[in-house]
Protein backbone atom coordinates (compact mmCIF):
# COMPACT_ATOMS: atom_id res chain seq x y z
CA UNK A 1 0.00 0.00 0.00
CA UNK A 2 1.66 3.27 -1.36
CA UNK A 3 1.63 5.96 1.78
CA UNK A 4 0.41 9.35 1.33
CA UNK A 5 2.04 12.60 0.82
CA UNK A 6 1.58 13.13 4.79
CA UNK A 7 3.49 16.65 4.95
CA UNK A 8 1.76 19.14 6.81
CA UNK A 9 -0.56 16.80 7.81
CA UNK A 10 -1.33 16.29 11.98
CA UNK A 11 0.82 13.35 13.68
CA UNK A 12 -2.75 12.21 15.05
CA UNK A 13 -4.13 11.64 12.01
CA UNK A 14 -1.35 9.82 10.65
CA UNK A 15 -1.63 7.36 12.95
CA UNK A 16 -5.10 7.06 12.80
CA UNK A 17 -4.52 6.39 8.99
CA UNK A 18 -1.84 3.58 9.56
CA UNK A 19 -4.38 2.02 12.41
CA UNK A 20 -6.87 2.22 9.94
CA UNK A 21 -4.79 0.90 6.49
CA UNK A 22 -1.95 -0.98 8.28
CA UNK A 23 -1.73 -4.30 9.47
CA UNK A 24 0.04 -4.69 13.13
CA UNK A 25 3.48 -6.07 12.93
CA UNK A 26 4.57 -7.89 16.35
CA UNK A 27 8.76 -7.74 16.68
CA UNK A 28 10.81 -10.17 18.62
CA UNK A 29 13.24 -7.65 19.54
CA UNK A 30 13.17 -5.97 23.39
CA UNK A 31 15.28 -3.41 24.65
CA UNK A 32 16.33 -4.33 28.01
CA UNK A 33 17.78 -1.06 30.17
CA UNK A 34 19.05 0.16 33.05
CA UNK A 35 19.25 3.68 33.59
CA UNK A 36 19.71 3.77 37.61
CA UNK A 37 22.08 1.58 39.31
CA UNK A 38 19.05 1.19 42.02
CA UNK A 39 16.31 0.24 39.95
CA UNK A 40 15.54 -2.89 38.17
CA UNK A 41 15.68 -3.01 34.28
CA UNK A 42 13.52 -1.90 32.17
CA UNK A 43 11.97 -3.44 28.92
CA UNK A 44 11.24 -1.58 25.95
CA UNK A 45 8.55 -3.26 23.68
CA UNK A 46 8.05 -1.76 20.22
CA UNK A 47 3.91 -1.19 19.53
CA UNK A 48 2.99 -3.30 16.40
CA UNK A 49 0.97 -0.36 15.33
CA UNK A 50 3.73 1.83 15.65
CA UNK A 51 6.24 -0.77 13.93
CA UNK A 52 4.02 -1.01 11.44
CA UNK A 53 4.03 3.16 10.61
CA UNK A 54 7.76 2.65 10.87
CA UNK A 55 8.22 -0.09 7.86
CA UNK A 56 5.83 1.52 5.87
CA UNK A 57 7.47 4.65 6.04
CA UNK A 58 5.65 8.48 5.45
CA UNK A 59 4.24 8.28 9.11
CA UNK A 60 6.79 9.26 11.59
CA UNK A 61 8.50 12.53 12.64
CA UNK A 62 12.49 12.29 12.36
CA UNK A 63 13.69 10.99 15.82
CA UNK A 64 15.37 14.74 16.34
CA UNK A 65 11.98 16.29 16.89
CA UNK A 66 11.26 14.20 19.91
CA UNK A 67 14.71 15.17 21.33
CA UNK A 68 13.81 19.31 20.48
CA UNK A 69 10.04 18.63 22.65
CA UNK A 70 12.27 17.20 25.18
CA UNK A 71 14.37 19.95 25.37
CA UNK A 72 11.82 22.38 25.82
CA UNK A 73 10.38 20.36 28.27
CA UNK A 74 13.51 20.28 30.39
CA UNK A 75 13.30 24.43 30.85
CA UNK A 76 12.58 25.35 34.68
CA UNK A 77 9.88 27.28 33.01
CA UNK A 78 8.01 25.15 30.72
CA UNK A 79 4.48 25.61 31.01
CA UNK A 80 3.08 23.92 27.90
CA UNK A 81 4.66 23.04 23.92
CA UNK A 82 5.03 25.93 21.78
CA UNK A 83 7.05 23.93 18.95
CA UNK A 84 4.28 21.01 18.50
CA UNK A 85 4.14 21.96 14.96
CA UNK A 86 7.78 20.04 14.64
CA UNK A 87 5.55 16.89 15.14
CA UNK A 88 3.12 17.75 12.33
CA UNK A 89 5.15 20.00 9.05
CA UNK A 90 8.40 17.57 9.63
CA UNK A 91 9.00 15.76 6.80
CA UNK A 92 7.99 12.35 7.88
CA UNK A 93 10.90 9.64 7.91
CA UNK A 94 10.97 6.98 5.08
CA UNK A 95 10.78 3.48 5.34
CA UNK A 96 13.34 1.94 7.75
CA UNK A 97 13.93 -1.86 8.25
CA UNK A 98 12.95 -3.76 11.68
CA UNK A 99 16.37 -2.93 13.10
CA UNK A 100 15.94 0.56 12.37
CA UNK A 101 12.93 0.91 13.56
CA UNK A 102 14.38 -0.57 17.13
CA UNK A 103 17.21 2.37 17.02
CA UNK A 104 15.00 4.85 16.06
CA UNK A 105 12.69 3.27 18.91
CA UNK A 106 15.27 3.29 21.55
CA UNK A 107 16.80 6.91 20.53
CA UNK A 108 13.26 8.22 21.48
CA UNK A 109 11.93 6.62 24.80
CA UNK A 110 14.81 5.39 26.33
CA UNK A 111 16.94 7.97 28.18
CA UNK A 112 19.29 9.73 26.26
CA UNK A 113 22.01 8.91 29.13
CA UNK A 114 21.79 5.39 28.40
CA UNK A 115 21.71 4.65 24.72
CA UNK A 116 24.28 7.68 24.17
CA UNK A 117 26.63 5.43 26.52
CA UNK A 118 25.63 1.92 26.37
CA UNK A 119 28.87 0.17 26.40
CA UNK A 120 30.85 2.61 28.64
CA UNK A 121 31.79 1.70 32.46
CA UNK A 122 31.92 -1.21 34.07
CA UNK A 123 28.52 -2.82 33.11
CA UNK A 124 26.54 -3.06 30.38
CA UNK A 125 23.04 -0.51 30.35
CA UNK A 126 21.41 -1.25 27.55
CA UNK A 127 20.69 -4.59 25.68
CA UNK A 128 19.09 -5.74 22.47
CA UNK A 129 17.79 -9.27 22.51
CA UNK A 130 15.19 -11.59 21.31
CA UNK A 131 11.95 -12.58 23.54
CA UNK A 132 12.97 -15.94 24.31
CA UNK A 133 16.14 -15.07 25.94
CA UNK A 134 13.78 -12.89 28.79
CA UNK A 135 12.72 -14.84 31.75
CA UNK A 136 9.19 -16.89 30.32
CA UNK A 137 7.06 -15.23 33.42
CA UNK A 138 7.23 -12.18 34.82
CA UNK A 139 7.92 -13.56 38.34
CA UNK A 140 10.55 -11.51 40.33
CA UNK A 141 10.17 -8.84 37.41
CA UNK A 142 11.24 -6.09 40.19
CA UNK A 143 14.57 -7.87 40.56
CA UNK A 144 15.27 -7.85 37.02
CA UNK A 145 19.20 -6.68 36.10
CA UNK A 146 20.86 -6.54 33.40
CA UNK A 147 23.72 -10.20 33.44
CA UNK A 148 27.29 -8.50 34.49
CA UNK A 149 29.03 -11.84 32.19
CA UNK A 150 27.54 -10.68 28.47
CA UNK A 151 29.60 -10.73 26.00
CA UNK A 152 28.59 -7.22 24.25
CA UNK A 153 30.32 -6.95 20.72
CA UNK A 154 31.22 -3.06 20.55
Amino acid sequence: METPSFKGTHLFDRLCWAKENLEPVQTDYRVVYEDSVDECAKVLIADPNWLSCALQGGILPPVWVYHELAKDEAQPDFKKHTRGYLLHQTEPVGAMTEEEAIEYLIMKDCPESVWKTYNEGNRPKMVICKKQQLPQTRQWRNAWKISEELNIAA
